[in-house]
């Protein structure tokens, strides 16, 4: 698995669309939104060449219109998830031995028919089952899914390419081989790209893969199963089962063959899935990779020295964009005295101005949380801190699941640093601000820093480059991702790798080679060319 003498094309960040009004673009996406919209779809569990639909089925609504049914799944039993092992097992030899760059071309083709003819498809779709507006469907179900596809290419072809060093007698080389066994990719419902690149990933290095899409997820996720197929991945390397959470997750770390998690979830699964995979560790082929991205408490820090402006904006966007259900959604900001006038009167105006409501109508910035237990809670937290002396609620507040599950974009300002909401994960459009007193600046980082168990996203804006390079520093294991006089959100795959620690994951970093990585396992090979015929060495005289 060396890198040879081909070349790969250079990876290039894919251009976002603008879906201005009139644009080709907007009009394709909104001819696919209304043909899917009024078209129920069936999607069956994909196992080796079947399409096995078990007749226990769900529905798929849009979380905009909860009443309106889109289309059904249908869900495994054990047996299907044997079966699934079982496909993946046999498919492995010639999946592991087929030459790297065959398999890099499947997902080089998978980019450009996202790039291409699936593009209107695979946003709408994810407009329509995590009710994104048209502009987080772009960056996410397009651009960043074919970032993805494209630089890990690139990134494999530079891990193959690291080799030692080898001298006049011997040759020294790595062979970068896939797992012994299978991976088991379980993907959430807020990102299409995260979705596919999970089990992408994975299966690029040579690895046959067991997927478990969220159940919020599957209408988009048939699309990612279309262009996979279309691109060329062979039956039984990625395998589709939908289902029962724990019976498939059971069932998985159960075989033997079990090598390795790649997970995007909850910081709850991902650590009872670690447990049980510890508890079954001497049942293993061999130690399985653990690779998870979990849950995050994203904050934004301003310093007296902030353009108020910039800030507002960092807030607003880096809170309230896709509802708030970013993993590196900003959910509790720290804003000093003597600018947080400007900041409030800025944020009360803007967040004032969103409109809220379907996706399909373009004139929208908010749309609805994904489902009703989520809504749910994040209404009982709304409404605690209207009951609360201790917070205050400066705009929003409301919220309607009669249609669809809407939440007005909501900001808590509290006099307790240690409110609820400045500490609970909150997956919603719900930001809780504390502010603080100018001259405590070093001593309201360290705050921010002992607040939460989380480290995923970070950010601080200030104007003077020594509160800068304090913050930074202070907080080096607050975020895995940090920055400086932006938002905390919207990573971009190969300029900013994206993963958090302590309780945000493992910090494998998708979108580098360092994830890529986790899919291998080297093997040293030293080839000698003059083999030494007698065991004496010099030191021993005659």
């Amino acid at each position: 698995m060396l890198k040879g003498f081909f070349h790969v094309p250079k990876a290039v960040n894919e251009p976002v669309k603008g879906y201005a009004p009139n644009s080709p673009e907007k009009a394709a996406v909104q001819a696919a939104y209304t043909k899917m919209w009024n078209s129920k779809i069936d999607v069956p569990l994909y196992i080796g060449s079947e399409e096995i639909r078990t007749g226990n089925t769900k529905n798929m609504s849009a979380p905009h219109d909860h009443k309106h049914i889109v289309g059904t799944y249908h869900l495994a039993e054990k047996s299907h998830v044997e079966k699934a092992i079982a496909n993946a097992l046999e498919s492995r030899t010639a999946w592991a031995n087929m030459a790297w760059e065959q398999r890099a071309a499947i997902f080089l083709k998978a980019a450009e028919l996202i790039a291409g003819p699936y593009r209107a498809r695979i946003n709408a779709a994810t407009m329509i089952a995590q009710s994104k507006n048209v502009h987080q469907a772009e960056i996410d179900a397009s651009c960043e899914l074919i970032d993805f596809l494209r630089f890990n290419v690139e990134f494999m072809t530079q891990i193959y390419g690291d080799q030692p060093t080898s001298t006049s007698d011997m040759w020294n080389r790595l062979e970068y081989r896939p797992l012994e066994g299978f991976v088991y990719a379980i993907t959430p419902f807020n990102f299409t790209a995260i979705a596919a690149n999970l089990p992408a990933s994975a299966a690029m290095m040579g690895n046959v893969v067991i997927w478990k899409p969220s159940d919020s997820q599957v209408f988009s996720a048939q699309i990612i199963i279309e262009v996979f197929k279309e691109a060329g991945v062979p039956d039984g390397v990625i395998n589709v089962v939908f289902g029962d959470a724990q019976m498939i997750t059971d069932t998985v770390l159960a075989s033997r063959d079990f090598a390795g998690l790649h997970f995007t979830g909850s910081t709850h699964v991902f650590k009872d899935i670690w447990a049980k995979i510890g508890t079954n560790i001497h049942h293993y082929k061999t130690y399985p990779r653990i690779v998870g991205e979990t849950g995050g408490k994203d904050f934004i820090i301003a310093h007296s020295s902030a353009n108020p402006k910039q800030v507002s904006t960092g807030i607003v966007r880096g809170a309230f964009e896709f509802q708030g259900q970013k993993c590196s959604a900003a959910s509790r900001a720290y804003v000093p005295k003597s600018i947080w006038p400007a900041v409030k009167e800025q944020i009360i105006t803007d967040v004032k101005s969103m409109k809220m409501g379907s996706p399909e109508d373009f004139g929208n910035f908010i749309t609805a949380v994904i489902h009703e237990g989520s809504f749910d809670k994040l209404v009982s937290f709304i409404d605690q801190a209207k009951k609360d002396t201790d917070a205050e609620i400066i705009v929003g507040g409301n919220y309607d699941k009669s249609v669809g599950y809407f939440i007005e974009p909501t900001v808590i300002v509290t006099t307790n640093p240690h409110y609820s909401t400045m500490e609970t994960e909150l997956f919603g459009p719900v930001m809780t601000i504390f502010v603080y007193e100018d001259a405590k600046w070093e001593e309201t980082l360290e705050l921010l820093d002992a607040t939460s168990p989380y480290a995923l996203t970070g950010a601080v804006f200030s104007q003077d480059r020594y509160a800068i390079e304090v913050a930074t520093v202070k907080l080096q294991n607050a975020a895995g991702n940090f920055y400086i006089n932006d938002k905390p959100t919207g990573a971009v795959v190969g300029q900013q790798p994206f993963g958090g620690a302590r309780a945000s994951g493992t910090n494998d970093k998708a979108g580098s080679p360092l994830n890529l990585l986790r899919w291998a396992s080297p093997r040293t090979i030293k080839e000698t060319f003059v083999t030494p015929v007698d065991y004496r060495y010099p030191f021993l005289g005659e």
